[in-house]
């Protein structure tokens, strides 16, 4: 009869979905959020949509924004605003020594993180604000500023510099 077969079909069709779910699950692309082994600290090619941010754990979809860090012993870290990068490298031990990539806007190509200029008003992922530039514009800022930018949360994701920087 229908209430013997009920449970059964009931069981099987559950079965059913969770070896769905399972299959989908191992099938879900590797995200890359380390690599190691590059000792010759030059950037590497990043794979949009499989690369995830080093700071805030969201996928890399765009390269405007990407940045780059590797220490003296090749593991590199991946970034899709140099506003995260900023952040994350800020309480490293290696900050100093670490060779830091950073891919310009007018430019558009890697270049060393710490000669590139910041502008403060590019709409960035994170809403930083800071886009990289390998030629000065008026009120571009160093490497260096930028770090403290974001340690002093002057950033256009503080309301009073968005207004201040913006106008809105």
């Amino acid at each position: 009869s229908m209430k013997k077969i009920l449970p059964l079909i009931t069981l099987i069709i559950i079965i059913a979905i969770i070896i769905i779910i399972f299959l989908s699950m191992s099938n879900a692309k590797q995200m890359v959020v380390l690599k190691e082994g590059n000792t010759a600290l030059t950037p590497l090619e990043v794979i949009l949509g499989r690369y995830q941010d080093s700071d805030c754990g969201m996928v890399i979809d765009r390269m405007d924004y990407v940045s780059q860090v590797t220490s003296s012993d090749g593991k590199t870290w991946f970034f899709h605003d140099h506003g995260g990068m900023a952040n994350w490298l800020k309480d490293k031990a290696f900050k100093d020594d670490a060779k830091i990539w950073v891919m310009t806007i007018d430019t558009k190509q890697y270049i060393n993180a710490r000669t590139a200029w910041y502008s403060r008003t590019d709409n960035t992922p994170m809403k930083y604000g800071f886009g990289a530039y390998e030629v000065k514009q008026e009120g571009f800022i160093t490497f260096d500023e930028m770090g403290l930018k974001v340690l002093r949360n002057e950033t256009l994701r503080n309301p009073y510099i968005q207004k201040e920087l913006l106008g809105k």
